[in-house]
């Protein structure tokens, strides 16, 4: 195989990872489109032999922290922000416990939020995401540790509130 053929093959994992990251898709899809871009202009860089997946997703995350940067990352609140509006699954209980996730997951950190999104959406190894990552595998597991701690106190404090806001309407 080609390595353009190659690239091709990572192409929905880079789109999902992305749209994951962002929660945009017009974002994602600009972000897999820079990824793909850089990835062909820096090919004297890549190793042969070495893991793919690994360095595109790398090239992806660090393109999305530079466009971070950039934007000065809108905040969690904001009515504008694309996980506000996203598209809802099939039963409305399955998609208000979906949208309450994805609400909790961009309230946390990105360093968190990028390791969940590598273990638990994408499935790499602790070894890999700490590969794409560029820290050591201790870096990770703690992350993924503060980071699933962090995204359960902040779906309680949803639930907790939105009970509060049930008692109240229901009192009115």
């Amino acid at each position: 195989m080609s390595f353009e053929a190659d690239l091709l093959v990572w192409l929905p994992n880079l789109r999902r990872y992305a749209r994951a990251l962002t929660g945009d898709p017009a974002w994602a899809d600009d972000l897999v489109q820079d990824t793909l871009e850089r990835a062909l202009n820096r090919t004297r860089l890549w190793r042969p032999g070495s893991n793919l997946r690994a360095w595109l997703l790398t090239i992806l995350r660090n393109l999305f922290i530079d466009q971070l940067r950039a934007r000065h990352e809108f905040t969690v609140d904001d009515a504008t922000a694309p996980w506000q509006s996203a598209a809802m699954p099939a039963t409305e209980t399955d998609g208000l416990a979906l949208r309450d996730v994805q609400r909790a997951l961009y309230r946390l950190p990105v360093e968190q939020r990028e390791v969940l999104l590598l273990i638990g959406l994408e499935e790499l190894s602790y070894q890999e995401a700490a590969t794409v990552l560029g820290v050591p595998i201790g870096t990770v597991m703690s992350r993924v540790a503060r980071g699933r701690k962090h995204l359960r106190a902040l779906l309680s404090e949803d639930s907790a509130k939105q009970a509060a806001l049930k008692v109240v309407q229901h009192v009115s």
